[in-house]
């Protein structure tokens, strides 16, 4: 920990071609009142906006001279601001992204942004597959924080006032909750004493604990849209928080059933031609997780894509084979070492790890916990959180 509080942590690799650098804020969707859904989002762009001595203008400019892809994120977790650079480049993108974590948050700004976040808000409800997840999120976590839409809704948005903005910034955006993590070519010394040496005020605060609900199910819903065409089935049901030791079992056993192209719910639904897509995922959060199957079709065939999903998680433990671990195995193991060569994803493994765990687990340590996974492990997943999902939804034209 450095003295104005940040935590710093890095992997330097002197052969890389390049670095990278991010700021992750230990605050997202989750952490958000109801009343103010969608303020992290939002909150992520006005950090775009400039400082008090610095515009939006110049400081776009200024990342652009160095030649950087920079960007940021928001998820119902943290908040990442990042910039991926050629080595030489790396004191310059740190000097910019520390006074970027202190914006102006000026009104006219925000202003301006609404009418931003709001055609975003727009853009994704003309997106069945969101109309749907969001939907199902809001049910499946049944008024918890952990079910808030990321951008928010259109009411939540309009409602915003700045004042909670700045509020919320400073009760969130502490150092204590904030991790800068780097990765690649570079010298951690000189960063840690160019970011400590920050001109900007850090305030100071840990982060409040955070619930996790104690039941989750929303049940069997419906949604009809008149400008869709197609159908579409969603479901959700528990699965291992990113803190379990079962979640790279869970994440094996979500690509047994829906990986793309070449999974349970590949061959039963969308080679026989019952759907366009059908998919599965896993997803560990803090505190919990969640298992989602997906698919579209036919309208007219969205109830027999329904029963086939229920089938085939009904009868994937059985039909476990130690040949499908090993693929999957290999393929997950040779994803993340894909990722492991490239600074930007080192950085962002580092930090969101730091950011939510607390904890370092070196590329070397993750890859033999993905390899020795075994049927059993994928077996006490399905036994513990079940294979049935606690929520259902469908989206169909009409209305």
């Amino acid at each position: 920990m450095l003295d104005n509080g940040l935590r710093l942590i890095g992997e330097v690799d002197p052969a890389a071609h390049s670095a990278a650098i991010g700021f992750f804020v230990r605050t997202g969707a989750r952490d958000e009142p109801a009343s103010s859904m969608g303020v992290s989002h939002f909150l992520e762009h006005m950090m775009f906006k400039g400082t008090e001595d610095m515009s939006a203008e110049a400081l776009n400019s200024a990342m652009d001279d160095l030649g950087a892809s920079n960007n940021a994120y928001t998820s119902s977790e943290l908040t990442c601001f990042y910039a991926h650079v050629l080595p030489e480049a790396l004191p310059d993108a740190a000097r910019l992204l520390g006074r970027m974590m202190h914006p102006a948050l000026r009104e006219g700004d925000f202003e301006t942004e609404r009418g931003v976040i709001l055609e975003e808000i727009a853009m994704y409800d003309d997106n069945p597959f969101w109309v749907l997840m969001e939907a199902a999120g809001e049910r499946h976590y049944q008024g918890h924080a952990l079910g808030h839409r990321v951008l928010g809704t259109k009411a939540t948005i309009a409602a915003l006032p700045v004042s909670t903005m700045r509020e919320y910034f400073r009760e969130r955006y502490t150092a204590e909750a904030t991790v800068v993590a780097l990765a690649g070519a570079l010298d951690m010394d000189e960063v840690a004493r160019l970011i400590e040496g920050l001109p900007a005020v850090w305030t100071h605060g840990l982060p409040p604990p955070r619930d996790v609900p104690q039941r989750v199910g929303g049940g069997r819903f419906e949604i009809e849209r008149p400008n869709v065409s197609r159908g579409y089935v969603i479901g959700l049901w528990p699965a291992p928080s990113m803190q379990d030791n079962l979640r790279h079992a869970a994440r094996l056993l979500a690509q047994v059933i829906g990986a793309p192209g070449n999974s349970r719910l590949h061959w039963a639904l969308v080679e026989p031609g019952l759907a366009d897509e059908a998919v599965a995922s896993y997803m560990g959060q803090d505190g919990t997780g969640e298992f989602v199957v997906y698919a579209s079709g036919d309208p007219d065939k969205a109830d027999q894509i329904e029963t086939v999903i229920r089938g085939e998680l009904r009868a994937v433990v059985d039909g476990l084979q130690e040949h499908d671990l090993e693929r999957l195995r290999a393929k997950a193991a040779t994803a993340v070492t894909v990722g492991g060569e490239r600074p930007a994803d080192r950085m962002q493994r580092l930090g969101s790890r730091w950011t939510l765990l607390g904890d370092y687990l070196p590329l070397e340590e993750e890859l033999e916990q993905v390899r020795s996974v075994t049927l059993d492990d994928l077996r006490e997943v399905a036994r513990r959180y079940g294979m049935e999902p606690t929520t259902w939804g469908m989206l169909r034209p009409g209305g």
